[in-house]
């Protein structure tokens, strides 16, 4: 088992965790990343170099999810057939939580572990709202109910490794994008729950509330702005035709195959990232599909609400935000879902084996290359077979 922690501007935290985790269990490999936190923290990978971690660095932060693939692609050339548990370098993750998720990855095949969090206690407000809004997202796009999505605590057995390599997303989004594409990919999720910590009010933490949440709502976000520009140009043509045919069959109809149109050129091109993996044809006959079944839904509610005197416009609006989820789920998990070719056995990802895992040649990695340096961050001191190599990227 490896336990992999990436660290960006770590504190005192860090060696406290390595340590505990040595104390209360001797095997497990700890590989530390450090995301580019720069000379004033050099004394603290120096101590968990000499601690006995493999700690890998590179000079300019990239964020959690390029640490995360670096570790990654580190332990899958270096311990292949190792499970990994990654954790957070800030203290929130206590021991036998770790231990704990360690232990259910052992029992689990082809799923993710995560350690849940209840929320319960004294939690900041941001997470507590930040993790209520991102588990409804989820739930709206993959139909998955999960009590902690932003949780750091998780675990992944070996063969999945070449796949966590292939996920887009360099900061946070990278963990989001992960729980999003597992279903796709073949891969369960499980979970373990786990103590609620926050220390110093999550003083430690390195998310921007805005610029971060950004990142991991991008994918809504683009999709409630093309379906508003839809909706838009949907109302238009719906008052215009109302107008003109008197027909409420006839306005519907017409106003949804001119929105439909604009609604799936700009999805396909703008809004999903894989929405040109998937040829024209099939995507448009799968998107027409869709627009018949939403259409069929979008007439009946709007007859039912006009039949008992909703006014035209406010009954377009209610059915259009009763509607909405429904066509984002649809589309994100089926239509312009991620075309996924699985790693199979031997191959090479960017000219690292990984032992037990195939992939095909066409399959894109995103991992970072990673070379042995001799510098002062290497540690002289050992545990075990653990050496205390520093690695570093090569830009």
């Amino acid at each position: 088992m490896i336990v992999l922690i990436p660290a960006y501007e770590p504190d005192h935290q860090l060696i406290k965790l390595i340590r505990t985790i040595q104390e209360a269990d001797p095997w497990p490999t700890i590989v530390v990343v450090d995301d580019g936190s720069g000379p004033d923290f050099q004394d603290v990978f120096d101590d968990a170099a000499r601690l006995g971690c493999h700690v890998l660095s590179y000079a300019v932060n990239a964020g959690k999810g390029h640490a995360l693939k670096s570790g990654f692609a580190f332990i899958a050339a270096e311990f292949p057939g190792h499970d990994v548990v990654c954790a957070d370098s800030d203290g929130q993750h206590g021991v036998a939580d770790i231990l704990a998720v360690a232990d259910r990855v052992r029992g689990v095949t082809a799923t993710m572990v995560l350690g849940c969090r209840n929320f319960s206690g004294d939690v900041p407000a941001r997470s507590k709202f930040g993790n209520a809004v991102t588990r409804w997202l989820f739930r709206l796009a993959t139909g998955q109910g999960i009590r902690d999505t932003q949780t750091g605590l998780r675990g992944y057995r070996a063969d999945m490794l070449p796949w966590l390599l292939t996920v887009h997303g360099q900061r946070y989004e990278y963990e989001l994008n992960l729980l999003l594409e597992a279903k796709q990919a073949g891969y369960g999720i499980d979970s373990v729950e786990i103590a609620t910590v926050y220390l110093d009010h999550n003083s430690g933490s390195h998310f921007r509330p805005v610029a971060d949440s950004i990142r991991i709502y991008a994918p809504l976000l683009k999709f409630l702005g093309s379906s508003f520009s839809a909706f838009l140009v949907d109302t238009a043509a719906f008052l215009v035709l109302s107008a003109l045919t008197e027909s409420l069959l006839t306005a519907v109809v017409g106003a949804r195959v001119i929105s439909s149109a604009v609604n799936f050129l700009v999805n396909r091109r703008l809004v999903f990232d894989h929405g040109t993996e998937k040829s024209l044809r099939s995507a448009a006959a799968g998107y027409m599909a869709l627009v018949v079944i939403l259409l069929a839904a979008n007439y009946s509610i709007m007859l039912a609400l006009t039949s008992v005197a909703v006014p035209d416009l406010l009954a377009k609006l209610v059915t259009e935000m009763a509607l909405l989820g429904v066509s984002y789920a649809v589309q994100q998990r089926f239509l312009f879902a991620r075309k996924v070719d699985v790693p199979l056995a031997g191959t090479t990802l960017a000219g690292t084996t990984l032992a037990g895992t195939t992939e095909p040649a066409d399959v894109e990695t995103h991992i970072p290359a990673l070379v042995p340096a001799q510098f002062q961050h290497s540690g002289t001191g050992n545990r075990g077979h653990q050496s205390t190599n520093r690695f570093r990227r090569i830009r």
